[in-house]
């Protein structure tokens, strides 16, 4: 996903908020490498405490100290990070071979990887990059076939690996369409194939031992195969990698960032990566750069649609705001940097650094620009080089087109199209937004029930785009949870791993209807739920004529699924590693344990359960009939198969649940 939507996520401990300064990948992997056997196993325990006892000196320096003899220091660079092995010494008698040194280096947060400049790129592009690295969370692609309304996976879900021919399901992977020919792959070099395998191995190892035994010594074999992947020039193979060990870090920590689901994703993602690049099929689209390529685009105009608080869980705050052209193509300008919640917060009147336009993301999200000379990444990010020229321009209201359009489509044809579209989009680019009228029905918890108006419409879930308590999402949807029977326009983005729920970013009253809301004239007609706060009197007085009945929620299609046990295997071995998966496998028969699965008709989920279970709990033994620990290889195929065909079966009841 792109920066724009990185949703319950706050920053964390990878920030560089902290006291120890933000370290390179590579680094910590060296030291680590340097370690002895008896040291290693020590290093977890050494790592406990050490950010604590971190002392900040007046020339930038941090200290940790270990006893009378041992003292570590750091001293970043002029970017505040740890990039060199001689940037952090010990004075004890085995540096810099020592457990102190790894011990402080592994407890300070990562850091992101540099990323050359770009000629074509704006200013905030490096920071952009870097948010995108931290956040996106890509799916792996599969075909899905749906016999009598229930999903099944093709054969061959599993052949993804560094011996495999490199396809998911019956062939759709990265840059394929299940509706035209595969994309021609790039022959890769042996410098790429090799630190691909090397990233397989390392993802699988990582896999079989979970959260629970994947310490620090399991972080750095990942961190140092991630490191050789950029030297090969395989970007979104390290990218993905460092989201792992970021997620790893986080469990281990008992962060509040931490989401197991997230992990499982990060996991599924760089198997698949890995797998495809080592098995020498992978296309274009991942051996590629993270950067965005920005290309002319010529003259342009386009309308500020609203805009968008960026909160991303490796300290980056700041804004995008949306805006729309008259042949209805998105594009989107932003301003992303480090400084979390502070900048996030004040970004949205910051002013607008696109070709000299007199405007901030404020008066733009309600304005429009025209721009001579502009230039547009893949996605719609307008670039701000030194050729381009702006000159603002009067904004639409929402019933005017090209805005109109997106309020005109059935919010279920919308998301089936963006769920289509995932499957075949490498990058794991974040959902469109899309426009929808709906009449509010009450509060659910923290979200808003409300349900399409259109004939047959399913109650649709309004959840918070960012839950942080300082931003005003969650606050405005109670306030409008209390007008029930109100009618209203929602701009949001679907989320596509949830039944039925929508991420609102902006609302607007609906035209000609009597209990809707009454705007500020200035707002043109639709208020950023992430900046602007809803009052009384935006709302009408008194109750709706024909207040909506408050009917219960029906069945939630993802949650009410038997997939929930295929899910809780796969999240199991990501949390306990390969011994949790076959513990389980131990506790209950098979066939017993996957008959709802069966009964229901995801049989393919059940048979790929059941083979990962029986896989992790294989034990082979040598020719003496000693046991051995059997090679991760195995298992992480099967776990990725299953994980795989979870995704895509779960993509097929999201898409259902909106109908």
């Amino acid at each position: 996903m792109s920066t724009e939507t990185n949703t319950d996520t706050e920053p964390s401990a990878e920030s560089s908020t902290g006291p120890l300064p933000p370290v390179a990948p590579e680094v910590l992997a060296e030291a680590v490498e340097n370690l002895t056997g008896r040291l290693r196993k020590k290093l977890d325990a050494a790592i406990e405490g050490c950010a604590a006892g971190a002392a900040r000196a007046d020339d930038g320096s941090v200290t940790v100290r270990f006893g009378e003899d041992a003292l570590v220091t750091l001293r970043p660079g002029p970017a505040g990070t740890v990039t060199a092995a001689e940037q952090a010494v010990c004075t004890c008698l085995l540096a810099p071979r020592c457990l102190h040194r790894a011990a402080v280096l592994g407890a300070a947060p990562l850091a992101d990887p540099d990323r050359p400049p770009h000629p074509d790129a704006d200013a905030d592009a490096d920071a952009d990059a870097d948010a995108d690295a931290a956040s996106a969370s890509a799916s792996a692609s599969v075909s899905v076939s749906v016999p009598d309304g229930r999903a099944e996976s093709q054969a061959g879900v599993g052949a993804v690996g560094p011996s495999s021919a490199g396809r998911v399901g019956s062939g759709a992977g990265p840059g394929s369409s299940p509706d035209g020919p595969e994309p021609a792959a790039e022959v890769l070099t042996a410098a790429r194939l090799r630190a691909a395998a090397a990233l397989w191995q390392a993802a699988a190892e990582a896999l079989a031992a979970g959260v629970t035994a994947g310490g620090a010594v399991v972080q750095a074999e990942l961190l140092r195969a991630a490191h050789t992947a950029r030297l090969a020039g395989l970007p979104r193979a390290e990218a993905a990698a460092l989201r792992v060990v970021r997620g790893l870090r986080a469990a281990r920590e008992r962060s509040g960032a931490h989401r197991l689901g997230d992990l499982t994703g990060a996991f599924r993602e760089l198997l698949h990566i890995a797998g495809l690049l080592a098995s020498g099929t992978a296309g274009p689209a991942l051996t590629g750069t993270v950067r965005r390529d920005y290309r002319p685009g010529g003259s342009l105009r386009v309308y500020g649609m609203c805009r968008e608080p960026v909160l991303s869980a490796t300290g980056y705050g700041g804004v995008v705001t949306h805006l729309l052209a008259p042949d209805g193509a998105r594009h989107s300008v932003s301003d992303v940097r480090p400084g979390g919640l502070a900048r996030a917060r004040g970004a949205g009147s910051a002013s607008v650094a696109l070709g000299g336009a007199a405007l901030d993301h404020a008066g733009l999200a309600r304005g429009g620009l025209r721009i001579a000379g502009a230039t547009v990444s893949a996605d719609g990010r307008l670039g701000a080089g030194r050729g381009v020229q702006a000159t603002p321009l009067r904004g639409i209201p929402w019933t005017e087109e090209p805005a109109a359009a997106l309020f005109g489509r059935p919010a279920a044809e919308a998301v089936a199209a963006q769920l289509a579209d995932r499957d075949t989009d490498p990058d794991g680019a974040a959902p469109a937004l899309l426009g929808c009228e709906v009449t509010v029905v009450g509060a659910a918890g923290e979200d808003l029930l409300v349900r399409e108006v259109r004939a047959d419409a399913p109650l649709l879930r309004l959840r918070a785009a960012h839950p942080h308590p300082e931003l005003p999402h969650t606050a405005n949807l109670r306030r409008v949870a209390a007008h029930p029977g109100l009618v209203l326009r929602v701009l949001g983005r679907p989320d596509l791993d949830r039944a039925a729920t929508l991420r609102p970013l902006a609302v607007g009253p609906v035209p000609g209807a009597e209990y809707t809301l009454r705007l500020p004239e200035e707002w043109l007609g639709r208020a950023d739920l992430g900046y602007d706060l809803l009052q009384g009197s935006h709302f009408p007085p008194g109750t709706a004529a024909a207040p909506a009945a408050p009917a219960a929620e029906g069945p939630d299609l993802l949650a009410d699924s038997p997939l929930w046990r295929v899910r809780r295997l796969l999240e199991s071995g990501v949390a306990g590693g390969r011994r949790a998966v076959a513990e389980a496998a131990r506790a209950a028969e098979p066939v017993t344990a996957y008959r709802p699965l069966r009964r229901a008709g995801f049989t393919a989920a059940a048979e790929l359960a059941a083979a990962l279970a029986a896989e992790a709990d294989r034990r082979p033994r040598d020719p003496f009939g000693r046991l051995k620990d059997p090679s991760p290889d195995g298992y992480a195929r099967a776990w990725l198969a299953a994980s795989t065909h979870l995704a895509a079966a779960e993509r097929y009841l999201v898409a259902a649940s909106w109908s």
